[in-house]
């Protein structure tokens, strides 16, 4: 199946575009199409997350669940939104941790591409989401796709930190390699977390760690 992809990304999963449930996934998507539903992200930002950072640049992976469901917000990036989006809750949070951690002044853009093309996987684990119905898509076969994402970094990647926000997220640990990469753990950023997200230093952490890899720190402030 020709999948439009970058190229490291299409050379380490090109089997995956071949099994049975990835030709199920994109009929159910050519279907739910014709039938005049709504998908987000875009057609074309499906695989942003992986046209902008290619597999041999990752060096952090950021687990979120779904695409955002809202009119304009999706652009294929966990937690992000396009410029003149406001900013989800979650991610105002996020902004507010970094700001703590690091000390510095978050202009208040909510488009993390600039994370994106310094090594920072914004990973999905499901790539596609109907108009206004959260999880819509979340057993079409995304996750068997993103769970081979997941295994294909800790297979081929070493020192890459992985930041698993919530309890969903943290079901994936199981695919990484802990004796190569690092994991790092905490509540969810969603406000529904009660503020249990603050105080984690994920940020500063991993820059911490990409220097004990020889490697350049992620400047996180937009």
């Amino acid at each position: 199946m020709d999948v439009k992809i970058e190229k490291t990304w299409k050379d380490a999963l090109g089997g995956e575009f071949e099994k049975p449930y990835f030709a199920s996934l994109v009929r159910f998507l050519h279907q739910e199409k014709a039938a005049g539903k709504v998908i987000y992200p875009p057609g074309g930002a499906i695989f942003r997350a992986f046209d902008l950072t290619p597999l041999p640049d990752v060096k952090v992976v950021i687990l979120g669940q779904d695409p955002y469901h809202g009119p304009g917000q999706a652009m294929g990036l966990c937690f992000s939104v396009p410029e003149g989006v406001p900013a989800p809750p979650s991610l105002v949070n996020i902004f507010k941790e970094i700001e703590n951690d690091l000390g510095v002044h978050m202009s208040g853009s909510p488009n993390l591409e600039k994370w994106a093309r310094q090594g920072v996987l914004l990973l999905n684990t499901v790539l596609t989401v109907q108009a206004g119905a959260p999880t819509s898509h979340s057993s079409i076969g995304w996750q068997e796709f993103t769970d081979a994402v997941i295994r294909t970094v800790s297979e081929r990647r070493s020192g890459v930190v992985f930041l698993l926000w919530g309890k969903y997220a943290q079901t994936k640990a199981e695919l990484i390699d802990r004796s190569r990469h690092t994991v790092l753990m905490a509540a969810h950023p969603s406000p529904l977390a009660r503020g249990a997200f603050f105080g984690c230093r994920h940020f500063s952490k991993t820059n911490e760690i990409l220097r004990g890899e020889g490697l350049a720190p992620i400047d996180w402030q937009l």
